[in-house]
């Protein structure tokens, strides 16, 4: 059988131009994917895969509502989470992070313009969404040095002359973060800047079909890379030279394999620094006998953040009467608070409602009840009835919002803690738990 060129390109050599999603069959395409490896992996879980054009589409407009809601000419945006919002392109996103040099501008009537990397334009031109492709939103010291000034006023001229032609000069402008220079030649502009990340969190915050296809798609990719990750611990760690790095390194391998983007942090620890919780991972050699605690906070397919947590007793042996009961009631809280998900229940009132830990556990609980989930940790947070202010979450939930449930049971002064944490949407009569992967038998006393 001859093999041709045309075939050896494409990503999955069974289709044609265009894979299931939508995006190109092209080993050459610009925008970050999926691999074959995440495809098949998918087509064998019998998932439906999102279509990617509708899912730009509806977050386009969820930007272009938002603004005209709350009367502004645009929105500009430098975080490179609401860029991909905005675009679903990417350019160095890590970087992008403490060298902000994208922007994106969505005016009141829907044009859409990217300020990109020098030459780095032609990165999102796969979405006819964008409208145009720019380049001069570095305004960082390391890039511009002492001749910051000119290339703001330069930049905030420009964002000018757009609103003038797209938004009838509507000078209120909603920025999510910007360099101060950036600013104040805003402000120099006649531009009445306003709080933008309160619009693209609640944008952010409604999930369409597409994105909820997204992310069913992006949470079993990262399943099974902590199911690989767990292979791994169970048969190296009894080898007695395995390192916490060298599990950790495993997910983020397997992430990568599958499309995926980066990890947010890395939280993953073991036996006694486990406790107290957000020691991360480093060079210890895991015992035998131990515990081994995670969160992944891992950026995944199509972007979409899949943020679970689970926590291992790697052994032949059995755990701990303690650390059994840990478990048992880090999995009781889960799903107490779980159960109080439903359309129409507000965000005080999960606080007020929470599951109760017992008072050894009190001082050292994880932060948050619960917090929303999407392309990264989003709002809203739901706090513990000791941590809330009343007023900053006065908001209800609604279908298609993604949260996480937490749970950190972490005894003070002990050695060791349970983490745990499922990923949940909210349906139209109450929620799915989108988090499959099983709570540990030995540490849940089977």
């Amino acid at each position: 059988m001859n093999t041709h060129y045309r075939d050896t390109r494409k990503i999955d050599p069974t289709r044609g131009a265009t894979l299931g999603d939508g995006s190109p069959n092209d080993q050459d395409r610009v925008e970050i994917g999926p691999t074959q490896l995440a495809f098949n992996e998918w087509a064998a879980a019998g998932l439906t895969l999102p279509n990617l054009p509708a899912m730009r589409a509806w977050r386009h407009q969820r930007l272009v509502d938002a603004v005209n809601t709350r009367g502004y000419g645009g929105i500009l945006m430098f975080d490179p989470l609401n860029i991909r919002y905005a675009t679903d392109s990417t350019n160095m996103q890590l970087w992008n992070t403490h060298n902000p040099f994208r922007a994106c501008l969505v005016c009141a009537d829907g044009y859409m313009v990217i300020w990109d990397y020098k030459n780095a334009m032609f990165l999102s031109k796969f979405n006819p969404l964008v409208s145009e492709q720019r380049k001069g939103a570095d305004l960082f010291y390391f890039g511009r040095g002492d001749k910051i000034d000119p290339a703001a006023d330069s930049f905030a001229t420009e964002v000018a002359d757009l609103i003038r032609e797209h938004s009838g000069g509507n000078t209120r402008l909603a920025v999510d973060k910007i360099m101060l220079h950036g600013l104040r030649a805003l402000e120099a502009q006649g531009f009445k800047v306003e709080d933008g990340e309160e619009l693209t969190e609640k944008a952010r915050s409604i999930k369409c079909a597409d994105e909820i296809l997204a992310m069913r798609c992006a949470s079993h990719s990262c399943e099974a890379a902590c199911y690989a990750m767990e292979d791994a611990a169970r048969a190296g760690v009894p080898k007695g030279n395995m390192s916490e790095d060298d599990i950790w390194a495993v997910l983020h391998a397997e992430n990568i394999r599958r499309g995926g983007e980066w990890i947010e942090t890395r939280l993953l620890s073991s036996g006694p620094r486990t406790n107290p919780w957000f020691q991360e991972c480093g060079g210890r050699i895991v015992q035998n006998n131990e515990i081994v605690a995670f969160d992944t906070d891992l950026v995944g397919a199509y972007g979409i953040c899949i943020d679970i947590s689970r926590t291992w007793w790697v052994s032949n042996e059995k755990p701990r009467a303690d650390m059994i009961e840990a478990m048992q009631i880090g999995v009781e809280h889960i799903q107490y608070n779980m159960d109080m998900l439903k359309p129409g229940v507000s965000i005080e009132e999960l606080s007020r409602n929470t599951h109760v830990l017992p008072e050894k556990y009190q001082k050292q609980k994880y932060g948050c009840l619960m917090h929303g989930v999407g392309l990264c940790d989003e709002w809203p947070l739901v706090a513990y009835p000791d941590r809330m202010v009343p007023g900053s979450f006065d908001y209800v939930l609604e279908p298609g919002m993604t949260l996480c449930v937490e749970a950190l049971i972490s005894p003070e002064g002990g050695d060791f803690s349970i983490k745990l944490e499922d990923q949940v949407l909210i349906t139209e009569d109450g929620y799915e738990n989108l988090t499959k992967y099983p709570h540990d038998p030995a540490l849940m006393g089977r």
